[in-house]
């Protein structure tokens, strides 16, 4: 099992606690995890083309939402013109 493997298999452990603290400290590790995967993935589609809208239509949010949530933080790496 790789290391991806395990965090996930133990964060879905945790995420169905009974204990409140438990639970809620997993809840906060996925979306730091799903905020990461979603900044890689949106650098990937960037660097290979996509479009602002198209990443949005993917993501299923207005093209808006995600320009201003993405754009910066690239212009700021270097990664967008």
């Amino acid at each position: 099992m790789s290391a991806e493997e395990s965090t996930a298999s133990a964060l879905a452990m945790r995420v169905t606690n009974e204990d409140p603290a438990v639970g809620l400290q997993a809840v906060a590790a996925l979306r730091r995890l799903l905020d990461e995967l979603e900044r890689l993935h949106v650098d990937n589609a960037r660097n290979q083309g996509w479009t602002w809208q198209n990443i949005a239509s993917a993501l299923q949010v207005s093209r808006q939402t995600v320009h201003e949530k993405h754009a910066a933080r690239r212009k700021l790496t270097g990664k967008e013109n």
